[in-house]
Order: structure tokens, then C-alpha cells, then sequence
């Protein structure tokens, strides 16, 4: 195969002629409105005041600001477009370049380096014609090698693409794994029964008598949690015998900022006493201590009820978090945003993980999203959240519970750490081989096609003891999850 030294202008032509917006020869034009990393043109009617040029079919559309990140493409559409002078356009001689090839030129390494090397500021200019069209490249010498340097490339691109359809499908699986322990957690089927253990109903007259010993004297005696004659919670699913449903406000005082409180007092800077939980640093089972914004600590000390001053529960409330759920375990005093509701165990005996992981399984999203209310943006009322149902076990299981979840999510959690490094592997490996299609007669041969972290074999479900089922990991896999398998 031969190379050749050569200017992408002695193949390349800018479309001529720049228009004013308000020119009637561009009036009834669409304008491009961006070009997406995929290639694919987006247009829009919205009107500018840049001047503008002209895009027909079938010509080379490069984004001056975004070509370093790949907003190359080929304007496919029927009709005549228009687009800002922070693009150009280009009419291209078929004779002597493979548009393909092309395209797949101007995303590689090769081209990006003719950029840092020939132009001044490199890619960080806007690239304009003036730019491009001097530039000297490497390319091969007639079009049938340059459509084999292109059949070659996308020939391992379809096997990587192979390998990332493999990862996604193994992503998913795993979000299912997850799923299927949390359930058989909640359900009282991931571990044995302890007939030893203290019923979960003693567990509710506890709770009564603690509240009803932290009323106030001299106040109206609060109503009491339960009583004997009280119906009992009807929750979605069967659960063992010594177990109980109940709501959450039963077993948690549930409060939020006041929106009055918000607008009054409420003043939040970069630096200070305390620090704020927004819904953007709850995630599940995750408090994002990053972009933190603040309180004074004289504002938190007045509005004493939405502070953190102990273990809770953090539940967003309100927008697209709606439901995620975290374990707030700090020492110092943090407080309340208006869109974070808390979560405070009147037992300080019960588990708040264990609450956790049940509001994070399909069962708590699904009783979250029962009472969700129909807004233009998804929401939560304090009263909604009280009314959650609950699968309240024995304390003693409750502990255990959580300590096998954490240690089957941390086998996950090493599954999904492997997955992301194979596809991050992938991606470098893609960058290899286009470097190498494209780098010329020195090039060394290409790499082969990218390994995938191992795979699941199918999607799993539930988790069971007694005679073993077919597990889902591909045969000679070996993944310990303590003699657990599923089917």
C-alpha cells in the first residue's frame, strides 16, 4: 500500500457565499442547529443573527467549534440547509478521495495531530477553511487502498461494537442480580428464619411505649402508634410469620423544610458553618459530599426541626431524583434543602439501612410511585412518605439482613468495576486501531478485537436454598455469592 503527502485542499472545496439572516434567498431554509458526535445533523427554524452559509446534499459539514470532538459529518438531507458561519461547507472530488474515508480521517488521532501541529493554538482554534484546507496529511495514494484502510477499521469496529452489546447486556443483567437479592431480602427468603428471635409485633409495642415516654408533660398525651384493636397493614406481598407490615411513619418521624422557612431564612453561599443536602447529593445508598453549598450555623440552630443532627434516612422528594434514598451517618450538624426530606428512627435499635434497602428495592420504588403526585414535576408529600408500607422484621434479622446484602452488592460492585474497565479498555483499544489504519506504511498490525469482562448468561432471578439451581454465570465463571444461585 502507498502513502502520500498531501493538502486536503487539493481534493477539498469550501462552498462559497456568506448571507445575512434576513437575506430572502435563505428565507424558507432550515438552519443546522448542531451536529451530534454520531454524525447525525440536527436542524432547527430558530432564527439568528450570525451570518450564514449555505449546506447542499452530499456535502462534507464540519463544526468549527466541536471538529476535535467529532462533529464531522456528510449533509445526507434532500433539500438545501443553512447554517452559521461557525461551520463550514465542502464540496469534495470524488476522483481523488473516498468520502468515507474521509469522514474516518478527519475523527482520528492522525488528523487531530496535523491540527496541534500545523495550526497555531492547535485544537482549540475554531477551525475555519483558512485552516483546514492547507493542511498536509498522510493519506493513501488512490481510492481503493483508502476504501480497504476503511473496510479494515470498521471491520473491528463491528466486533467492538459487538463487545460493548455484550457489556450493556451484562449491565443489565447485573441491575437485575441486584434486584433479585434485594427482593429476596424483603420478601425473608435470603436467609434462614430464627424462631429465636423477638417478633417484629413486640417490636411495634416498643416503639409505642417510646413515644408515648417522650411526650412532653403538661401536653396532650399523643395518640398512641398502635393499639390491640388497630386493623393491620395489608402490605403487596407474603412475609414470614414473624414479621410485620406498618407504615414508615410508624416507625420514623418524617419531616422537611418548610417552604416558608426556605423563603425567609434561608440565604446559601459556597463557604460556612453548615453544609446543605441538596437532591443532587443524594444518590442511592450514596451521599455526594461534592458542590456542597452552605448554612449559617445561626440559621440552622432557628430552624432546628429540618437540621441533621443524627442518623436518618435522606429521601428526595420532589423532580427527576424522586425516591432515591441514603443513609445520612455524619457526626457534625448538616441540614435540610427544601427538596431532601428526612427520616429519623424513633428506635434507635432499628436498622435505617435496612429501611434503606427496602425504599431502594423495586417493592419501596413501587410504593413511592403509588402516591406520587401528578404534578407537571414528579412529587412527594410528608404525609405520602408516612404512608409508605413496610416489611418490619425481627431486629436480630434485620442486622443480619443487611450484612449479607452488603457483602452479595459488594460481589455486584466488583462485577460492575470489571465491566466498566473492559469497556473503557475497548474504547482505547477502538482509538488503537484507528490510529494504527490511519498512521500509515509504518503502522504496526492491527490489534485484535477487545475481550469482554465475563459475561452473564441470563437474566437472573429469584435466589433460593435447598436443591441448586442452573446459576446465571456462563459455566466456568466462578463467582462466590455464599452458595447462593439463581435461575
Amino acid at each position: 500500500m502507498s502513502w502520500k503527502i498531501i493538502r486536503l485542499g487539493s481534493f477539498l472545496d469550501v462552498r462559497k457565499g456568506k448571507f445575512k439572516p434576513s437575506d430572502p434567498a435563505i428565507a424558507d431554509l432550515k438552519r443546522v442547529d448542531k451536529i451530534d458526535f454520531s454524525g447525525r445533523v440536527h436542524l432547527s427554524t430558530k432564527s439568528s443573527n450570525t451570518d450564514m452559509i449555505l449546506i447542499k446534499p452530499g456535502d462534507l459539514l464540519i463544526s468549527g467549534i466541536n471538529v476535535a470532538k467529532g462533529a464531522v459529518t456528510v449533509y445526507e438531507g434532500e433539500e438545501d440547509v443553512v447554517a452559521t458561519v461557525h461551520y463550514s461547507s465542502y464540496t469534495y472530488d470524488a476522483q481523488k478521495i473516498d468520502i468515507t474515508f474521509l469522514k474516518l480521517f478527519l475523527q482520528s488521532p492522525e488528523f487531530f495531530d496535523a491540527i496541534r501541529e500545523q495550526i497555531p493554538g492547535g485544537i482549540k482554534t475554531e477551525i475555519k477553511p483558512k485552516h483546514l484546507l492547507p493542511l498536509e496529511v498522510v493519506i493513501p495514494d488512490n481510492l481503493e487502498e483508502q476504501r480497504e484502510v476503511a473496510a479494515r477499521f470498521f471491520a473491528f469496529q463491528a466486533r467492538q461494537n459487538a463487545v460493548d452489546a455484550e457489556l450493556d447486556q451484562q449491565q443489565a443483567y447485573l441491575t437485575q442480580l441486584r434486584q433479585a437479592l434485594l427482593r429476596e431480602a424483603m420478601q425473608g427468603r435470603l436467609l434462614p428464619q430464627n424462631p429465636t428471635d423477638q417478633p417484629a409485633a413486640e417490636l411495634l409495642r416498643q416503639l409505642r411505649a417510646t413515644k408515648e415516654a417522650a411526650a412532653k408533660p403538661g401536653k396532650r398525651k399523643a395518640a398512641p402508634l398502635f393499639t390491640e384493636e388497630a386493623e393491620p397493614v395489608q402490605g403487596p406481598f407474603e412475609i414470614p410469620e414473624s414479621w410485620v407490615w406498618c407504615k414508615l411513619g410508624e416507625l420514623c418521624f418524617v419531616t422537611k423544610l418548610a417552604g416558608f422557612e426556605y423563603t425567609n431564612h434561608f440565604k446559601l453561599t459556597t463557604q460556612g458553618d453548615v453544609p446543605v443536602v441538596r437532591a443532587q447529593n443524594v444518590k442511592p445508598n450514596n451521599l455526594l459530599e461534592e458542590n456542597l453549598l452552605y448554612l449559617s450555623k445561626e440559621t440552622s440552630l432557628l430552624l432546628d426541626r429540618s437540621a441533621l443532627k443524627g442518623p436518618s434516612l435522606l429521601i428526595t422528594f420532589i423532580g427527576a431524583g424522586i425516591g432515591e434514598v441514603a443513609v445520612f451517618d455524619k457526626k457534625e450538624r448538616w441540614h435540610l434543602a427544601p427538596n431532601v426530606a428526612k427520616a429519623e428512627l424513633y428506635l434507635k435499635d432499628m436498622s435505617l439501612k435496612y429501611l434503606m434497602w427496602f425504599l431502594l428495592s423495586n417493592f419501596g420504588v413501587a410504593e413511592f410511585f403509588k402516591i406520587t403526585k401528578a404534578t407537571s414535576q414528579p412529587s412527594l408529600s410528608m404525609g405520602t412518605i408516612r404512608e409508605v408500607n413496610i416489611p418490619l422484621s425481627p431486629l436480630a434479622e434485620q442486622q443480619r439482613i443487611v450484612a449479607k446484602l452488603e457483602q452479595l452488592l459488594g460481589h455486584c460492585d466488583a462485577l460492575e468495576q470489571r465491566i466498566r474497565e473492559s469497556r473503557q479498555l475497548a474504547g482505547q483499544l477502538l482509538q488503537t486501531a484507528l490510529r494504527e489504519a490511519l498512521a500509515g506504511p509504518a503502522a504496526t498490525p492491527a490489534l485484535p478485537p477487545p475481550e469482554a469482562a465475563p459475561a452473564v448468561a441470563e437474566a437472573p432471578a429469584a435466589p433460593r436454598r435447598g436443591r441448586p439451581r442452573k446459576p446465571v454465570f456462563q459455566e466456568g465463571q466462578q463467582m462466590d455469592f455464599d452458595g447462593l444461585l439463581f435461575e
